[in-house]
């Protein structure tokens, strides 16, 4: 039996992975508000950087963290959580436990991460190479919103594929993260840490859901992890991972992962990434010639072609290969201008962008300035090619979310999920 690519999945899945789509979508919409926000008031005075750079939090706890690091240390910790979340249930219990299916967005995650890098350290020979990784993220919300302005019917499959590319970028940027962006370790809280860890891992086994039970564990593990050095944010994984998927009595329900991960996405998406965005996206630029300036120097050239370049070509050519060696066909209602399209899409790179922007070159001065011009003309560059490709196929796209939508037997399930 030929393996078909960015088939539509179960019904379960699709219907499930449509619901969180829109309330990503709905956060895609609120962080480009918070950017845009962002930008206006870091270019009206030094309001906007005083803002980001106050301090306030215990010292003895090590967290006297500005607005800024708060935004990316503590909030980010819940969009990962809920990116470690999704990723367990997809392999776990999802479709993608079928490693047939699993193997085609972890194959193009690797390439849409290893080109990009690979990009960035041609540009910048001989200079600084600390932010290699910085246009190896996709970010899903944006993503998404740029698929609602352009009014794109995207297919299920390929909107699934979009989702699980992004989710595994995360994981594997907070591996680099944790490796590479870890300038000083202190052992003895990253051991303190596996207790609080541990103690979460027991309850959540258990299936024990109680909040103010599981809460202050896991920001204990949080505040330990931060103090040991490495970034705060591997925590959130961390505790993802160790929360169970499937049913206590094996049962097909909703297990905890999946009652977790629906309480704390709306917070992630609606909350979290928009208030780092906020912190972490405005630019000050001076003028125009300060504008073009930055865009000739190798940092900046180095993300715009990572993201735009990068992305397009490792997520495509990844997929290629998995076609051309494996033998699979891609489904039939789909071409490789769709890939193509979906590749640029995962060029709309921003939340773990920025990020890692922070990490490599610390926030404030003028690298950071060209990080972020980076980022924001990388990700809207890629975003305009992206709607070029896909808006041309939208008729297409149409058409089949109407055979996706049609349910002849009224059993509440769409007839070609039934095929």
């Amino acid at each position: 039996m030929v393996s078909r690519l960015f088939g539509r999945g179960s019904w379960p899945e699709a219907s499930r992975i449509a619901d969180i789509l829109r309330q990503e979508t709905l956060g895609g919409v609120l962080l480009l508000i918070a950017a845009a926000a962002a930008i206006l008031f870091a270019n009206l005075g030094d309001g906007y950087a005083k803002l980001r750079d106050t301090a306030f939090g215990p010292e003895s706890l090590h967290l006297n963290l500005t607005f800024g690091g708060w935004a990316s240390d503590g909030l980010l910790a819940i969009f990962f959580f809920v990116a470690g979340l999704e990723l367990k249930r997809e392999f776990v219990a999802g479709d993608l436990r079928d490693p047939q299916r699993a193997a085609l967005p972890v194959v193009a995650a690797l390439g849409g991460m290893a080109l990009p890098a690979l990009v960035f350290v041609v540009f910048n020979l001989g200079g600084s190479l600390e932010g290699w990784a910085i246009p190896t993220a996709t970010d899903i919300a944006f993503a998404l919103a740029v698929l609602a302005v352009i009014g794109s019917h995207l297919p299920s499959g390929l909107r699934t594929f979009l989702l699980t590319l992004a989710v595994v970028d995360d994981l594997i940027a907070i591996i680099i993260i944790a490796v590479f962006y870890t300038s000083s370790l202190h052992l003895n809280y990253l051991l303190l840490a596996l207790l609080p860890l541990v103690a979460f891992t027991v309850l959540v086994q258990r299936r024990v859901s109680t909040w103010w039970v599981l809460l202050p564990l896991a920001g204990v593990t949080w505040a330990l992890v931060h103090a040991s050095g490495v970034h705060a944010t591997v925590a959130g994984v961390l505790l993802a991972f160790a929360v169970p998927v499937r049913r206590q009595d094996g049962g097909d329900g909703a297990g905890l992962a999946e009652h977790l991960e629906h309480r704390f996405r709306p917070l992630s998406a609606a909350i979290a990434v928009p208030i780092f965005a906020f912190f972490a996206a405005g630019v000050h630029v001076e003028g125009l010639d300060g504008f073009t300036d930055a865009l000739t120097e190798p940092i900046t050239l180095g993300i715009v072609a990572g993201l735009f370049v990068g992305k397009t070509v490792g997520v495509f050519a990844a997929t290629w290969l998995m076609a051309t060696f494996t033998g699979a066909e891609l489904d039939d209602d789909l071409a490789w201008p769709d890939v193509l399209g979906v590749a640029m899409l995962g060029g709309v790179g921003f939340t773990v962008s920025l990020l890692i922007g922070e990490l490599a070159y610390g926030v404030g001065n003028l690298t950071d300035e060209h990080v972020k011009i980076g980022v924001l003309v990388g990700s809207l560059i890629s975003a305009v090619g992206a709607s070029l490709v896909l808006v041309a196929r939208n008729r297409v796209y149409r058409a089949i979310e109407e055979r996706e939508q049609l349910d002849g037997d009224h059993d509440g399930i769409p007839d070609v999920y039934n095929d």
